[in-house]
């Protein structure tokens, strides 16, 4: 069996050093579609040094590593396919506000690993901390394609209630036909987002954009939306990847605001509104 569980959560963690600047924040925020139009206050937020904020999902690729979609990849106790490898699902949490540049600490284990029977799930977890203390938490779901089977722990199964009503908020942002060339420069090299012929060999009509890309268009909309463009109001930030955007495309991102939280749906209009971001929430200040 490639995924050996028990090895895996075994395995010591791997801690090393990361280190960005105001070009990677900047540099982020552009691959997530930040910067139209360029001259708009709210947008030099994300584009010019002398008033950089950082979004908090700059968090995923921080340090310019392999993201948790890959990086689990080479832990003891995985060896399997990047052609069978799919993002289930990403959950953040800050402790302190991300500074525009920074060096710190990242450690990362194989928190948890699930047997689905036609697949297997990993749970990647990435705490970074610097000199100040805790600075975020990551846990990145790792979806194996056919490594199932061997009558491990499913593991959590209960979901959250979808939204009821109306979405209070909607909004669409259409991504670039090149979205994922260029976010792909933050860190993530998978194929995948990039090379037709192993994006069929996956099983994909054409290379698909990064889930994490999605991920952070659509934090941005919900800061810029209903938190006043403040990024340091988020506390932490979970979904479900329900879907692939091919570049180009269009999101619809709906919102139900809360006292404390955001719920949020986000669906590819061009597909008939086919569900890309599901189980999301946001939760602020």
């Amino acid at each position: 069996m490639p995924i050996d569980a028990a090895k895996a959560l075994a395995a010591p963690p791997r801690t090393g050093e990361i280190t960005w600047g105001h070009k990677d924040v900047q540099l982020y925020h552009l691959g997530i579609g930040a910067g139209v139009p360029a001259t708009d206050p709210g947008e030099l937020r994300y584009t010019l040094e002398s008033r950089l904020k950082v979004l908090p999902s700059f968090a995923t690729v921080a340090g310019g590593g392999k993201p948790g979609v890959t990086g689990g990849l080479s832990m003891p106790g995985v060896e399997v396919d990047l052609a069978r490898v799919l993002h289930g699902g990403q959950s953040l949490v800050l402790h302190r506000h991300l500074p525009v540049a920074g060096t710190a600490t990242a450690t990362r284990r194989v928190a948890a690993v699930y047997d689905k029977g036609t697949a297997a799930v990993l749970v990647l977890r990435t705490e970074v901390a610097d000199a100040d203390g805790p600075l975020w938490t990551d846990d990145a779901r790792i979806f194996v394609r056919g490594e199932g089977g061997w009558g491990g722990d499913r593991g959590p199964s209960v979901r959250p209630a979808p939204p009821v009503g109306a979405p209070a908020r909607t909004v669409e942002r259409t991504t670039r036909e090149d979205q994922a060339l260029l976010y792909r420069l933050s860190g993530d090299g998978n194929p995948l987002h990039a090379d037709p012929e192993f994006a069929r060999a996956a099983g994909f009509e054409r290379p698909i954009l990064h889930g994490l890309c999605t991920y952070g268009v659509t934090l941005k909309a919900v800061v810029d939306t209903l938190l006043d463009g403040d990024v340091t109001r988020v506390r932490s930030y979970t979904t479900r990847f329900a879907g692939v955007v091919y570049p180009g495309e269009t999101l619809r991102i709906r919102m139900w605001p809360g006292r404390d939280s955001v719920r949020v749906a986000v669906s590819a209009v061009e597909r008939g509104d086919a569900p890309v971001l599901a189980d999301t929430v946001v939760r602020h200040a």
